[in-house]
């Protein structure tokens, strides 16, 4: 099995076989919530005026996402799993677009399947790869805004990784100093787009036994795929 950790969305438009696009702050952690709340479909989009374009023809549909991390006009959500926890999606479809994690999705064209990385479901993804069997292996961390690298995306791909090659890293400590290095924002009371309790949901490790794979339709979306 080939792994390769590549970075941004640079990145993304290099990723083969199976391509995992890692968003642990916060995008693809929201994802896994809206999915535990039985979202019917999430549509990830990169580009913003697609969202406003489809909704006109759609108005059923909910709007989740960010720019810069704060909430977009007239959107239901922003990007924060605290706020969609309580929250019952049962039925609805959603389009999810973020500055960093569904901009991977859009740029990894040249993979053959894609997937969806987080820490909360990071085992699973492990264990999808594994049992499917792919040659090649593509963790890209999107950092911020795609661009610059993040501990805890980087930190996720090594995780991950580690898992593949049967030598599970302990990352406890890891996770735990994130708080001070790029997770220091949702302990700063200043930055109101970024509740303190996002912290946590992004950081639990392994708590869904499901991966999230980008079905290649005519308007691409996510689906479910549970791992025994």
């Amino acid at each position: 099995m080939k792994i390769r950790i590549l970075q941004g969305i640079e990145g993304a438009k290099q990723a083969t076989g199976v391509a995992v696009i890692i968003d642990v702050f916060r995008a693809f952690t929201v994802e896994t919530y809206l999915m535990k709340n039985r979202a019917s479909k999430i549509i990830p989009v990169g580009d913003l005026d697609f969202v406003y374009k489809y909704q006109k023809n759609h108005p059923d549909v909910m709007l989740i996402g960010e720019r810069n991390g704060k909430i977009l006009p007239g959107f239901h959500y922003g990007n924060s799993p605290f706020d969609v926890d309580q929250v019952d999606f049962c039925g609805k479809t959603i389009l999810h677009t973020t500055s960093a994690g569904t901009q991977g999705i859009a740029n990894a064209k040249g993979a053959d399947t894609i997937i969806t990385g987080a820490l909360v479901n990071a085992k699973a993804i492990a264990q999808y790869i594994l049992k499917n069997q792919f040659d090649e292996v593509s963790l890209v961390c999107m950092g911020l805004g795609g661009i610059e690298e993040t501990e805890e995306d980087t930190l996720c791909a090594k995780y991950i990784e580690s898992l593949l090659l049967g030598n599970e890293l302990d990352i406890s400590k890891e996770i735990l100093q994130l708080r001070y290095t790029s997770g220091a924002k949702f302990f700063d009371e200043t930055q109101i787009d970024f509740p303190m309790e996002d912290f946590a949901y992004c950081t639990q490790l392994n708590i869904f036994n499901f991966v999230l794979e980008v079905v290649k339709d005519e308007l691409p979306y996510v689906k479910r795929v549970d791992v025994a």
